[in-house]
Parts: structure tokens; C-alpha cells; sequence
């Protein structure tokens, strides 16, 4: 009789049945679903507000919807514990993501409906709302992922198919929601968008789920003997808890400051410098402490400090209060630690560092393309998004079929050197692109470019962006993989949550810095130097695979991930 790993589908054939089935469909789905509100929200509404001669000064007011984005992880417990009345039947995940589409169908034709022009407070906030549940529907998409893949349909393979999906509604959402907006009015492409967004949102109505974990059975190992006690959880809830607080009554008071009229001579708060100076105290405070405090908790367990001699009842009243909490709070960070050790250190190296080579410069690649190389608008929009996003589709679908043929790590690895060598590309393209050119003669597509009407300049971009996007594509497929195998399916809501916004943050921060250095020492050099940082990048990525190649193969305890 084989084994249950012999008889688990390799390579293409492993491919074949992953696409063939109906989570691969659901995934591409949620993909395009989670892409095309960020896509429209965060990049096509400028145009419109441009266009509507709204000032420059409120849209860098309404850029701060993307914050909702970058601190997601503060509301992912809610996603992760909160059944939703009458829609909770159907299903874990699905519940929330179909009331997210809904609510982001609502927003598209309420902003329809709007004029920008003479109501301009009414339009951000619906703006708003829309941001906010796009980022609830992509904590729950991206738990969905986690809890739904199995042997036959791996997380790696359901990953690729989320970029896909992605990259494909960034398509939809930039270029042909401009290319509709040159035909329609923009009211008409917003109501065309909703009615995409109600199509997928019927599509998400087939899609598999997961059975939710009974809430008893959820807090009968907290309850075990040799846990901490109550009294000690009651402490570690409250340090968590202040932190977890004093962040949202920061971001709100922020919202708030945004939102307020000014007054003449004000100037409108900066949503870069908000997280240059108050997102690492934030991270701090939602991310390392909670780590600290779950070391310490781990540490009191090991030693049996503080725990309970005997398995405790459940509570009633603020005693069951406090134990949701705590699930939703502190035991995620808890399970992820105490899993890991002192190799968490590690993973959070590997999830700062992975990206930043290749991350921060994408604010300064318009000024790039059109100030520095003069490239046209035109050549720019068809090199950078339409024939970009191809090439970084194309990379995505190869970063997935790598994780099948040659495994994890070493497709996390090819995606972490790969971009460092499209940082010297960009360097040689803004030096006069001699060694590009040897590349473009060596390979005859000069001569291609030529034959197809273009010119030697407009195939230099081609071939840049060709390489980077492919190899970004690789890089982002693999990291989201990576990150979804790291986490536990009992916290995936939380735990890739607040993973995955450390990306977001981190390379936020490090942009004003990037700026200011390509204003001081010009484009090549800085892209030379930005290189260097995928070298640390390299070391965590090498340390976290010794740890993992070191550590037990590890097996989710009381995986409920069977289809509902």
C-alpha cells in the first residue's frame, strides 16, 4: 500500500490537480477581489479627483486611506473570532469576505453617485470605508488561503494563483479603468467596477470554507493543566491590551486630524510622516511587545512558574470575556513563539529584509521614467502597466511552479538575489545603459525592437522592466508562500496579519530616506546601494533555512481544514 506521501501528486502532475480543482478557481477569485478596490481606491480615484480640478492638497489628504492597509493587523482578531450574524453559516472565511464585497459594491456606486467636485467630504469617506474593508477582505482572504490548503492543493500553488489574481485586477482597476474612463464618464466606469465586484462576489458564494473550531474546544487547552494561570494571563492580557489600545486611539486621533477642516494658513498632517514617526512606536507596540510578552508566558509554562495545578472550569461573566481576548490577543503571538523559539527572531529578520531591495523605489519610479530618462506618459503607461504587469504575472506563475519542482527555500532564495542584480539594471540604465545595450545586441533584440517600429530607447525600458518585474514576481510569489506556511491555521487571521503589514510598514519608513538620497547623490548610485541591503536580506534568508532544515517536521495540532 503507498504511504500518504507517495501518493501525494509531484511536480506538474501535482500542478495539474491543484488548478483542477475548485479552490484554485476560488483563489484566483479572491485574488482579483482583493486587487481591484486597492487598485482603484489607492491609484485610479486620483485621476478622477484630478480630473474634477479637486487641489493637490486634499488628495495628499485622502492618501492616508492607505493606512488601512498598513495596520490591518490591529482588526484581524475581530476577522478571526467574531462569527457575523445570519452570514456566519456561510462559512468561516467566506462570511467576512462576501460582506467586505458587498460593502465594497456599495462604496463603488456610492462614489458613483458622488461628485467629488461639490462633495468632496461625502466622497472621502466613502473612500474610506471602501479602503477599510478592502483590508478586512484581504485579512480574510489571506487566512482563507492558509485554512484551505492541503496536500493536494498546497499553499504554495494557492499563493501564485492569489498574485495572479491580483496582478490581474491591477490591470483592470489602472489601465482599462483609464482606458473606459477616455469613453465613459467617470461615474460610469465606477458603476462598471461595482458590477465586476458583484460578479466575483457571486463566484465567492461556490467557493469552499473551513468549519469553525468550537469555541469550547478553542479554550479547553487554555484551560489545561500546566497553563499559565488566570491571574498571570489577566497580566499579560493587560500589557497587550494597553498597547494594542493606545495604537488604535493613535491611528484614530490621526483620522481625526485628517478628517478636520483647516483653518486658513494650517498646514494638513502628512500621512508619510505619521509613519515615519509614530509607525515604528506602533509596531512596536502591536508586534514586539506582544512577542516579548508571549516569550515570557512560554518561559513561565516551561519552567511551571505560574501555571494552573489543575485543569480549570470555563469562565462566566469578565472571566470568559477575558479568555476571548486572550485568543484573539495574546495566544497567537504565544503559539507562533513558542513554536519557533528564538528562530521567530529569524522569520521577522527575513520578513523585513526580503523586499526592501526591490520595494522602496517603486514611489519614485514615474519620476524616474519621465524626469530623469524622459521617457513619454505613453511609453511609461504601456512599459510600466500594461507590459509590466504582465512580465510580473509571468514571474508569479514561475515563482509557483519552483516551490513545486525545487521546494521552499530554494525559491525563497532565488527570489531574494534575483532583484538584487534588477537594482544594477536600473543603475546601468540611468548611467546611459552601455552594458544593456551589449545585452540588447548580444540577443539580436535590437533588431527586434527596430523591426517592430520602436527604437533602441523604449527597448531598454522593455528589457529593464522585463527583469525586474519577472524577478519581483518570483520574489512576491515566494514571500507570500513562505510567510503562509510559517503560520499556524488555528491564528492565520492574526498571525499573517501582522507578518505581513511589517513589510508594508518597513518599506514605508525607509522611503523618505530613499528619497532624499536620490536628490543628494542621483539615481545610480543609491540603486548600486539599495542592492546591497538584498545582501542582508541573503543572510536572513540563509540563517532562517538552517533553522528550518534543523527544526521537527512539524504538524498542525487539531487541524480542522476540512471543506464545509
Amino acid at each position: 500500500m503507498a504511504t500518504i506521501d507517495e501518493a501525494r501528486p509531484r511536480g506538474w502532475h501535482l500542478l495539474k490537480v491543484a488548478l483542477g480543482s475548485r479552490k484554485a478557481g476560488s483563489m484566483f477569485a479572491f485574488g482579483f477581489s482583493s486587487g481591484l478596490p486597492f487598485a482603484l481606491l489607492i491609484g485610479t480615484l486620483n485621476a478622477w479627483l484630478g480630473e474634477a480640478k479637486v487641489n493637490l492638497a486634499t488628495i495628499g489628504v485622502l492618501s492616508w486611506i492607505g493606512l488601512a492597509y498598513a495596520f490591518k493587523f490591529l482588526w484581524s482578531p475581530v476577522v478571526d473570532r467574531v462569527v457575523l450574524p445570519g452570514l456566519g453559516r456561510l462559512g468561516r472565511r467566506k462570511s467576512w469576505i462576501l460582506l467586505c464585497q458587498g460593502v465594497l459594491v456599495a462604496v463603488l456606486l456610492g462614489l458613483a453617485a458622488t461628485d467629488p467636485a461639490v462633495a468632496i467630504g461625502q466622497f472621502a469617506l466613502l473612500a474610506v470605508i471602501g479602503a477599510v474593508a478592502s483590508a478586512t477582505q484581504d485579512i480574510a482572504i489571506d487566512a482563507w488561503r492558509i485554512d484551505i490548503a492541503d496536500d493536494r492543493t498546497p499553499v504554495e500553488v494557492l499563493s501564485a494563483l492569489y498574485q495572479l489574481g491580483a496582478r490581474g485586477s491591477a490591470i483592470v482597476g489602472g489601465a482599462f479603468a483609464l482606458f473606459l474612463a477616455s469613453r465613459l464618464s467617470w461615474p460610469g466606469v465606477f458603476t462598471v467596477m461595482a458590477g465586476l465586484m458583484a460578479g466575483i462576489a457571486l463566484v465567492a458564494l461556490i467557493a469552499p470554507d473551513t468549519q469553525r473550531p468550537p469555541v469550547a474546544a478553542a479554550h479547553a487547552a487554555l484551560l489545561a493543566r500546566g497553563e499559565v494561570d488566570a491571574r498571570t494571563r489577566a497580566v499579560a492580557l493587560g500589557v497587550v491590551g494597553v498597547c494594542w489600545l493606545w495604537s488604535i486611539l493613535t491611528i484614530g486621533r490621526f483620522m481625526a486630524q485628517m478628517l478636520t477642516p483647516l483653518v486658513p494658513g494650517a498646514t494638513a498632517p502628512s500621512a508619510a510622516d505619521f509613519l515615519k514617526y509614530r509607525g515604528p512606536f506602533i509596531v512596536a507596540a502591536t508586534v514586539l511587545v506582544p512577542l516579548a510578552v508571549a516569550a515570557v508566558l512560554n518561559r513561565l509554562r516551561t519552567r511551571g512558574q505560574y501555571v494552573q495545578p489543575v485543569a480549570e472550569p470555563p469562565g462566566i461573566g469578565l472571566r470568559a470575556a477575558a479568555d476571548h481576548l486572550y485568543m484573539a490577543l495574546v495566544a497567537p503571538v504565544a503559539e507562533l513563539v513558542g513554536r519557533l523559539g528564538w528562530g521567530v527572531l529569524a522569520v521577522i529578520g527575513l520578513i523585513l529584509t526580503y523586499a526592501l531591495c526591490y520595494n522602496i523605489w517603486a514611489s519614485f519610479a514615474y519620476p524616474f521614467y519621465l524626469d530623469f530618462m524622459h521617457y513619454s506618459k505613453d511609453e511609461v503607461a504601456f512599459a510600466s502597466k500594461i507590459f509590466g504587469i504582465l512580465m510580473t504575472m509571468l514571474g508569479v506563475g514561475l515563482g509557483g511552479f519552483l516551490f513545486l519542482r525545487v521546494g521552499r527555500f530554494p525559491t525563497v532564495m532565488l527570489g531574494v538575489i534575483m532583484p538584487i542584480f534588477g537594482n544594477f539594471l536600473y543603475a546601468d540604465l540611468a548611467d546611459g545603459a552601455a552594458k544593456i545595450d551589449a545585452v540588447l545586441r548580444a540577443t539580436r533584440l535590437d533588431a527586434v525592437a527596430l523591426a517592430a517600429g520602436s527604437d533602441l530607447r523604449m527597448a531598454r525600458l522593455l528589457l529593464t522592466i522585463c527583469y525586474e518585474n519577472i524577478s519581483t514576481g518570483i520574489a512576491g510569489a515566494a514571500f507570500v508562500a513562505y510567510v503562509s506556511t510559517i503560520v499556524s491555521k488555528r491564528f492565520s487571521a492574526v498571525q499573517y496579519a501582522s507578518l505581513s503589514s511589517l513589510v508594508f510598514l518597513v518599506g514605508s519608513l525607509l522611503k523618505g530616506a530613499a528619497g532624499q538620497a536620490f536628490d543628494l547623490y542621483g539615481y545610480a548610485p543609491v540603486f548600486r546601494w539599495v542592492a546591497l541591503l538584498g545582501l542582508v536580506a541573503i543572510a536572513f534568508v540563509a540563517l532562517e533555512w538552517w533553522r528550518a532544515s534543523r527544526a521537527p517536521a512539524w504538524t498542525e495540532p487539531g487541524d480542522t481544514g476540512a471543506p464545509a
